[in-house]
């Protein structure tokens, strides 16, 4: 018998992403207004991401990472 497989924490991903994203931002000098310019993204939802309230969907991914020169990879946060 196999072990059980145990289930990711997703808390913990929401987590990791919100403060990569928004040590991404101020990295790159953005403010949330900033991004809401760039992106398209209204400012509640970034700040939603940036809060851990939510991820954002992975399509949108390449649009933020492109928007902070960054790679879509760096904004994954290491397991």
């Amino acid at each position: 018998m196999s072990p059980a497989r145990k289930e990711p924490d997703t808390r913990m991903y929401v987590g990791r992403f919100a403060v990569r994203l928004r040590t991404l931002r101020e990295r790159a000098g953005l403010s949330i207004e900033d991004m809401v310019d760039k992106t398209g993204i209204p400012a509640q939802t970034l700040y939603s991401w940036e809060q851990g309230k939510y991820t954002p969907p992975m399509e949108t991914y390449p649009l933020l990472a492109e928007t902070l020169g960054v790679k879509v990879r760096t904004l994954l946060p290491e397991e």
